[in-house]
């Protein structure tokens, strides 16, 4: 990839420089050819071939300076997503001046350019108001920040990890979905416009505590078990848990696991152990978790006391 944005970057620098060169060629070596005695056939076009070299120039010139604040953006150390927000911008302005460019080689009268474009743009208005609306949205997206790639989101019914933000629609790696009772990728991709975030709410699970959230998992237990022992055997595996994975966080403030109880439907109590987790990890968290406690649970009997058989 990097090779490839290098190579990108030394071909645009190449076609500046020679459509520049080409445009002094033009002005100061063919035009004292003219005078000279040129054929009168390259006098009648010398002024066209002038702007194209120059409008050539321009637009590799824009497309070059992009591709510098691409490599600068990519050399910051902003997350994922904040990168991603900014090269899609610099692209939209380096599309604009593109455009205006085009558009003042083809117009020698700016004026008209400018009425035509007017007209052009108030039929296009109402004859594409989805897809302006979705760039509208698009927009908001990339200076609010409702969501970053990479991110966990939730649009009602709607969940997964953003993979990619275009200026229309966004494209998301579903989670969980109609076939999976967790929350694991189900292998689906979802594309929905993004005028949908004007008129829904958004729930996006890299909050205040990024990068994790808090879940919780419950296990039955009876009312004669011993509670300080089934809480300590809960957070120490809790705890273990996370310090095994995150060794340099060491359970920071705010990420110890809590331990509560809650009286059952069926008559039986329930130890809830709640813990911090990224938004990806936790069905594997929840299983690391219950490995490391059951055993110990299931080692005192005479302290802890299971549903089984009939009695559930």
């Amino acid at each position: 990839m990097a090779d490839a944005k290098k190579y990108r970057i030394g071909q645009n620098a190449l076609l500046a420089a020679l459509f520049l060169a080409l445009y002094y060629v033009l002005v100061f070596g063919l035009a004292g050819g003219a005078e000279a005695g040129t054929a009168a056939r390259w006098r009648h076009y010398l002024p066209l071939l002038e702007k194209l070299s120059i409008s050539l120039f321009a637009i590799f010139a824009i497309l070059l300076l992009g591709q510098f604040i691409e490599r600068l953006i990519d050399s910051t150390g902003d997350i994922e997503g904040i990168r991603y927000n900014l090269v899609r911008v610099t692209r939209l302005v380096g599309f604009v001046l593109v455009a205006i460019v085009i558009v003042s080689f083809l117009f020698q009268n700016l004026y008209a350019a400018a009425v035509s474009f007017g007209l052009i743009s108030l039929v296009l208005g109402f004859a594409l108001q989805a897809p302006i609306t979705s760039f509208i949205a698009w927009l908001y997206i990339i200076f609010r920040r409702p969501y970053h790639v990479g991110d966990r989101i939730q649009l009602g019914v709607l969940r997964g990890d953003v993979i990619e933000i275009g200026y229309l629609d966004t494209r998301v790696q579903e989670c969980s979905g109609v076939y999976l009772g967790n929350d694991r990728p189900s292998g689906r991709v979802i594309h929905f416009p993004n005028s949908i975030v004007l008129r829904s709410e958004i729930i996006n699970y890299s909050g205040p505590a990024r990068p994790f959230i808090w879940n919780e998992t419950a296990i039955q237990i009876a009312y004669t078990s011993d509670l300080p022992f089934v809480e300590a055997c809960l957070l120490a595996a809790a705890n273990d848990d996370f310090t095994e994975r995150y060794p340099r966080r060491a359970l920071d403030a705010g990420t110890e696991a809590a331990v509560y109880f809650r009286v059952n439907t069926f008559a039986w109590l329930e130890a809830v152990v709640s813990y911090p987790v990224e938004p990806q990890d936790t069905t594997g968290r929840r299983n690391r978790i219950l490995r490391r406690a059951l055993p110990a649970l299931n080692r005192a009997p005479e302290q802890v006391q299971f549903p089984h058989g009939t009695q559930r």
